[in-house]
């Protein structure tokens, strides 16, 4: 075998190194196929050994380039003696082999390296000593033709071309089965029409070509010419080394094929679409330029531009009118349309023929043309009588239509079978009532109520101490027939509580009904249900009687009882309520009701002595007291206006199982939430007790403080003020909101001697210092206020005693001991940016622009990170020196501070303002990098974004802002613009929700409010703005720290923003023209 080896690699070296033309002095024995052979490309695949050239009367195909998937281009050659023969396929990969006496050799006409040779060496070509035997010359080529097939031979079965029948060949009837043997001797003939070679695949022959896929070769392949049966042999052999070596040869090969036109391929192909680009533009290419001049147009030249008309009818040819008489046709229609129809569709009739009333046969036509009278009256009245605009209500027309019944043929065919399975159960089981119901709901769902009638009438019949069959029948019938039905059934079930209540609603009179019901309560006098219903139609004396034999007949039932106690006189209610605790001794509603009952006589000491004793016996008997039921009973009583009650319930539950780390959590959640659910009374007395076990809990003060600021009185805050700084003295907070309560309601002496008490209490308090300073300078007394300051500034006050002592001196226009202060103040507190700040805007004030840039930079030096400075400089610089200094002031300011959305935002600003868009959309876009959950600068994004874009730009915003306030407000003022009034109020509102300290979000609310709201609305937002008492906002700040300002009031200030904010609207509509 080695020896062998080595003469094919020999074999192999000469075939490459001498090439075809030795070659062909030298040919190798063929094993010819009996169909066809694969031959060397010089003879192109034809039946003559190699060498061979086409001689005179042959003709041959051109042969295939590289590209081609066969040898020859997948066609055939042929000759005048009338053989064809097949063309041969490539080989695929891993046929370079040694095994088995094989070996396959690629070769082409023109070059060796790359020719696709395939020869097979026959068993007989070595001795037994391994020597290759000299060649054997081919026998005759057409031998084969003239001798006997092997048995079950069948051409071109091994290379898949079985043959098959179409529609065509056999037409309509059905083809003929497979005979068992598809031999072509086995009858001495040919094989079947359609089977052969170049015929196509057989039956069958896609879904085992499919298998032989999955299984990775075909089971059935005999032979094929091109691979021999190299798969079927060696299919299941061991891969090795010399397949791998065979296989990586033939992919290097393949890739050296494809590599050598590659790049002129892929360079013809890239010009070949950049050629058909350019002479085939998209339709936006083409407009590109001109779409961009469209910006420039105004309104009116839009409006200007003519609406085009339909001029294709000056083309058309006018058609040629013929006028002939009418024909017969139409009369005779007309005719038909008048006579007397009497038929019936049967597939129209939803009841049997027999059911025709009066068994008259009806004029048919009559009826069409009725119906389309009847249709042309309600037309008419429902069109307007003066525009002839309809009328038609689009929500009760719809209704109408859902209540038309249309029935399919497929809900048809589903009552057919859906009867059949009822009318088995019902005859199998005639005993059972729901099978019953059911039939008879079919019947009257197809139509047929007659049918369901007759249906549930047996069913009565049958099972006739059923109610719900008694309950249906009754359904069913007619109004005059129901009450007999309904009494056949009380007769035959008289303890039935529907039936009862049944008959009673088929009266029509309250005196009807009560003598049902007392029938009824005659049969079954246990029946709560009953006994409502004849208490609710008896007047109240009456209801009282009936009430007292409903407790003897029902004594468990604390409905009844409570009812009663509500109708008695107070002794008697007592005595009524006292028997049913001895009846339900383990009802806590006897006692709430007792409470109660001394609530409304007037005896409130004894409300809390009931319950107390109620909860105490309750416990006797063994009922376990659930705190969340007690405390549900307390929000009952309060909305039924028992408010001692309420308490009385809260002060002796509320601490019911709940451990006591955790009281002060629970309480406090407790009281919270009943406030939420609207609850006040029963939030204030969880408050009340939580203050009698927790006095000195500053938070359990604040929060009773604030319930009784949001829903009691003043009188209510200021007494439980005063007994929270009694327990704690040390609060500043509670002094503090009592001096303003008494300030708000007008009492300033009072509010100064809180004050005084509270420095009395806390000496060294510097909030109660600047509390009482700012209540004398609201109240317009300087002097006090100056000398308040100067004792706090003796004592050692903080950098806001020296910032409110300079805002004192601006209000007095004492510039020289303002700047004294701020000097003073910049020397202790070097480091706080408001004193810096105020020190700039002073020499502003002074027009001293030099002194204020170096004031705005000493405070920069002391303060980097202050956004307010390095807006001012920049402000200053953009009055001073223009847009290239305030650009750089700006951007050192946002690399001394990334992130920054008020920087970013100025730097936009200014670009708008010197006309810069396109710096100021990039600077924009920059920004958004940077803080992509900014609202501020997406806000200023949807305004800044042209008409069309604002509402895709207002969508991305809400996506990563959702619950910005400047966000909501932005997407407000587009609703507003737009006109959708009702939606721009619901967002403004959710803006001033969300942040009610900006004072902008109020402004613009206010100023929608006068545009498109009424008066009580406007109120009721400069309400809500005085409660609020907003502080912050852009605009708001301008205006309410102005020196003028410094002492009106929030009402005033909101609306001064509005006429700002109209002014701003205003200079931005004359800039767009």
């Amino acid at each position: 075998m080695d020896f062998m080896r080595t003469i094919v690699t020999i074999c192999m070296m000469i075939l490459v190194v001498v090439g075809p033309t030795t070659m062909a002095s030298r040919p190798f024995p063929f094993d010819v196929h009996p169909e066809k052979v694969c031959c060397p490309p010089h003879s192109h695949c034809c039946n003559v050994p190699f060498p061979h050239e086409p001689e005179e009367d042959e003709v041959w195909e051109a042969p295939a380039t590289e590209e081609d998937d066969t040898i020859d281009g997948g066609k055939h050659a042929s000759r005048k003696d009338g053989v064809r023969f097949d063309g041969c396929k490539k080989r695929d990969k891993g046929t370079l082999r040694t095994k088995r006496n094989f070996f396959f050799v690629k070769w082409h006409a023109f070059d060796p390296i790359r020719a696709l040779f395939h020869i097979r060496i026959s068993d007989q070509s070595f001795n037994d000593t391994g020597i290759m035997q000299a060649p054997v010359a081919p026998k005759n080529r057409l031998e084969f033709l003239n001798t006997r097939p092997p048995p079950n031979y069948v051409a071109g079965l091994g290379r898949g071309a079985t043959g098959f029948t179409t529609r065509s060949d056999i037409g309509p009837a059905r083809a003929a089965p497979d005979l068992p043997d598809r031999s072509a001797a086995a009858v001495g003939a040919a094989g079947p029409s359609g089977v052969g070679r170049g015929r196509g695949k057989g039956p069958g022959e896609e879904e085992e070509e499919e298998e032989a896929e999955d299984k990775g070769y075909d089971e059935n392949q005999k032979f094929d010419e091109f691979e021999g049966n190299d798969v079927g042999l060696f299919a299941s052999a061991e891969y090795d080394e010399e397949d791998k070596e065979a296989d990586a040869v033939w992919d290097e090969i393949d890739k050296r094929m494809d590599s050598r036109r590659k790049d002129r391929r892929e360079a013809r192909l890239k010009e070949e679409i950049e050629k058909y680009r350019a002479s085939n533009p998209k339709i936006t290419e083409q407009f590109a330029d001109l779409k961009r001049k469209l910006v420039t147009l105004s309104a009116a030249e839009w409006d200007s531009i003519p609406e085009i008309g339909d001029y294709s009818l000056r083309n058309k040819k006018k058609r040629f009118e013929s006028f002939v008489p009418v024909p017969d046709t139409l009369l005779e229609k007309a005719r038909q349309e008048k006579e007397h129809v009497t038929a019936l569709d049967p597939k129209s009739r939803a009841v049997g023929g027999t059911e025709t009333p009066w068994s008259q046969t009806p004029d048919l036509t009559a009826v069409g043309e009725g119906r389309g009278t009847v249709l042309s009256l309600k037309l008419d009245r429902l069109s307007d009588s003066v525009s002839g605009l309809t009328v038609v209500d689009p929500k009760g027309y719809l209704t109408d239509l859902k209540s038309m019944k249309i029935t399919s043929d497929a809900e048809i065919s589903d009552i057919k079978k859906a009867r059949l399975l009822l009318k088995s159960v019902i005859q199998t089981n005639p005993k059972h009532p729901p099978g019953w119901i059911a039939a008879a709901r079919l019947e009257e769902v197809a139509g047929k109520i007659q049918t369901a009638r007759e249906l549930i009438k047996k069913g009565c019949e049958e099972c006739p101490k059923n109610e719900d069959v008694w309950i249906e029948a009754c359904r069913l019938s007619n109004p005059d027939e129901a009450k007999a039905v309904i009494a056949r059934g009380v007769k035959a079930i008289p303890n039935s509580v529907k039936l009862w209540m049944q008959a009673a609603k088929l009266e029509h009179d309250d005196a009807s009904k009560s003598r049902v019901l007392r029938k009824g309560l005659e049969n079954i006098p246990d029946s709560v249900r009953l006994w409502k219903a004849v208490v609710e139609l008896a007047n109240e004396e009456d209801a009282k009687l009936l009430l007292q034999r409903a407790v003897e007949c029902c004594p468990l039932h604390v409905e009844l009882w409570l009812a009663l106690a509500r109708l008695e006189t107070y002794d008697a209610a007592k005595k009524v309520l006292n028997k049913a605790r001895e009846k339900l001794p383990k009802e806590p509603a006897i006692w709430i009701t007792a409470a109660k009952l001394e609530e409304a006589n007037g005896n409130t000491t004894m409300v809390g002595k009931i319950i107390e004793r109620g909860i105490r016996a309750l416990q006797r008997e063994g009922l376990e007291i659930d705190r969340e039921a007690w405390m549900k009973e307390a929000e009952a009583s309060e909305r039924a206006g028992s408010v001692v009650t309420c308490n009385a319930i809260i002060s002796n539950t509320i601490g019911i199982g709940v451990e006591e780390e955790d009281r002060k959590t629970t309480w406090v959640a407790d009281a919270e939430e009943c406030k939420k659910r609207g609850s006040i009374e029963t939030a204030r007395a969880i408050y009340a007790h939580a203050l009698t076990v927790f006095l000195t809990k500053k938070s359990v003060w604040l929060k009773a403080a604030q319930l009784e600021k949001a829903h009691g009185t003043r009188e209510s805050l200021d007494a439980l003020l005063r007994k929270a700084v009694t327990y704690r003295p040390q609060a500043e907070v509670l002094w503090l909101m009592g001096a303003k309560e008494k300030w708000l309601a007008g009492d300033v002496p009072a509010a100064r001697a809180i004050l005084q008490e509270a420095y009395a209490a806390i000496p060294n308090s510097e909030e109660i210092w600047l509390a009482a300073f700012k209540l004398e300078f609201e109240n317009n007394e300087p002097e006090r206020a100056r000398m308040l300051l100067a004792k706090a500034r003796e004592r050692g006050g903080t950098e806001r005693v020296w910032m409110k002592s300079a805002i004192v001196e601006r209000e007095l226009g004492n510039v020289e001991e303002e700047r004294k202060l701020l000097d003073e103040g910049l020397r202790l507190f070097p480091s706080f940016f408001k004193l810096w700040l105020m020190l700039g805007q002073l020499e502003e004030r002074l027009e001293r622009s030099t002194d204020a840039r170096t004031a705005y930079e000493s405070g920069l030096k002391h303060c980097p990170n202050s956004t307010p400075l390095w807006l001012s400089l920049a402000s200053l610089e953009e009055r001073l020196s223009g847009l290239g200094k305030v650009r750089a002031v700006l951007t050192t300011a946002r690399k001394r501070n990334p992130q920054n959305p008020e920087l970013w935002l100025a730097a936009v600003r200014v670009e708008l303002r010197h006309g810069s868009k396109k710096e100021a959309d990039n600077l924009m876009a920059k920004a958004l990098q940077e803080c992509p959950n900014s609202g501020i600068l997406w806000a200023a994004s949807i305004e800044m974004a042209p008409r069309p874009q604002r509402k895709t730009k207002s969508s991305d915003a809400y996506k990563k802002c959702e619950h910005d306030p400047h966000v909501i407000a932005a997407i407000g003022k587009l609703f507003w613009g737009d006109r959708k009034v009702d939606k721009a109020r619901t967002w403004l509102n959710r803006a001033v929700t969300l942040a009610p300290d900006v004072g902008d979000f109020w402004g613009l609310l206010y100023k929608f409010e006068l545009q498109h709201g009424s008066e009580e609305q406007r109120e009721e937002v400069l309400r809500k703005c005085v409660v609020a008492e907003p502080k912050h906002g852009e605009r708001w700040q301008v205006i309410s720290k102005a020196v003028e300002n410094s002492h009106q009031s929030v009402e005033a200030i909101l609306k001064k923003l509005v006429v700002a904010l109209g002014k701003e609207e205003k200079a931005a509509e004359e800039n767009k023209h």
